[in-house]
């Protein structure tokens, strides 16, 4: 080795790793601090996975944060927290609209396989919702028209009550009729789900929106035509796609038979109230 590379002291070059040190000068006081050691080292030590049996080696730093976002929770508390009902109305536009064209044709009855994957409330909210505001704006029109034709002198006052009325039956019927044939079901050993049930029969009043604008025609013939067509095509909607719960069951014609029923009479209270 050069000789003016030899005689360079080590200890002035940073980052330089110090030559063997002979037995005579351990006795000197100079401290030789190791290159790799660092003020204040801090390493972090990551334990096996403990997740997947196909995932080898080491967990990351995201994979805590990941299991704890996948617990689900058991808290009874969770039922008031608005965040726990987000999943029940993250839906597409797209699925919305096939669903409603599916709830058009009642003969199907496969609305159950379309909605396995991700039953929506959503469908529920909107169509009950509007379905509201459409009975009580256009049954106020259909009375101010019938005033109209029998005294034209006579005055007309808009009735707020229309909006009350049809708020405590649409969401009344849509709530607790599938609530009470859920529990029947169950009773009778089937596997009804009950969200499933919410979303059925939401869809199935979406058909009474459309055909409310038809029923402003003063011909009570044809009203009447109207309205029975759109219960018999929402009845067999509900009827239909009920019969996958109930195959091989002594009580199916029974059960179809109920649904059929309520959804007629709700069609028929439709009418009579609201477009006399």
């Amino acid at each position: 080795m050069d000789e003016s590379f030899a005689n360079l002291q080590t200890s002035r070059l940073i980052g330089s790793v110090p030559a063997v040190i002979s037995d005579d000068n351990k006795s000197s006081n100079v401290h030789i601090t190791s290159v790799t050691e660092g003020p204040s080292a801090n390493n972090q030590i990551f334990p096996p996975h403990q997740g997947n049996n196909n995932a080898k080696g080491y967990q990351t730093l995201d994979t805590p944060t990941e299991r704890l976002e996948q617990q689900p929770s058991n808290n009874w508390k969770g039922f008031f927290n608005v965040y726990s009902y987000t999943q029940y109305f993250d839906v597409d536009t797209d699925v919305v609209v096939n669903r409603l064209m599916s709830s058009l044709y009642p003969t199907s009855g496969d609305f159950f396989n379309k909605i396995d994957a991700n039953p929506d409330m959503y469908g529920l909210v909107w169509i009950c919702t509007t379905l509201v505001f459409v009975l009580s704006s256009l049954g106020n029109c259909a009375t101010y028209l019938v005033k109209k034709r029998t005294d034209s002198e006579a005055p007309w006052v808009f009735d707020v009550n229309y909006i009350n009325l049809a708020a405590s039956i649409i969401y009344g019927y849509a709530i607790i009729v599938p609530l009470a044939f859920y529990f029947s079901l169950r009773y009778m050993g089937s596997r009804a789900d009950l969200l499933r049930f919410w979303c059925l029969w939401g869809y199935s009043l979406f058909i009474f929106i459309p055909t409310s604008l038809p029923l402003l025609i003063p011909v009570e013939f044809l009203r009447w035509v109207i309205i029975l067509s759109a219960g018999s095509a929402s009845s067999c909607f509900v009827a239909l796609n009920l019969r996958s719960y109930l195959e091989g069951s002594n009580d199916l014609t029974v059960v179809m038979a109920v649904a059929f029923g309520l959804q007629m009479v709700l069609s028929i209270f439709i009418k009579v109230w609201f477009f006399p």
